[in-house]
């Protein structure tokens, strides 16, 4: 009987370190993806805050010297 459970123990743990390997390995994706969705979508939102404003002065800039 004893006998019996010790494997038991053994075969959950054996399941245990799989399960654990494989939340890691999801937890690192995860990590992964929201770092590639932070480059992509806020620093370019960062990049347009500074690049809006000379744009449009230099848009509105241009139109001044139009002369009609």
């Amino acid at each position: 009987m004893e006998e019996e459970i010790k494997k038991r123990f053994d075969a959950q743990d054996k399941l245990l370190e799989k399960i654990y390997v494989s939340a890691e390995k999801t937890r690192k994706y995860f990590l992964v993806v929201f770092i590639i969705s932070l480059v992509t979508f806020v620093l370019p939102l960062i990049a347009l805050i500074f690049v809006l404003p000379w744009f449009i002065n230099v848009y509105i800039s241009g139109l001044g010297n139009i002369n009609i």
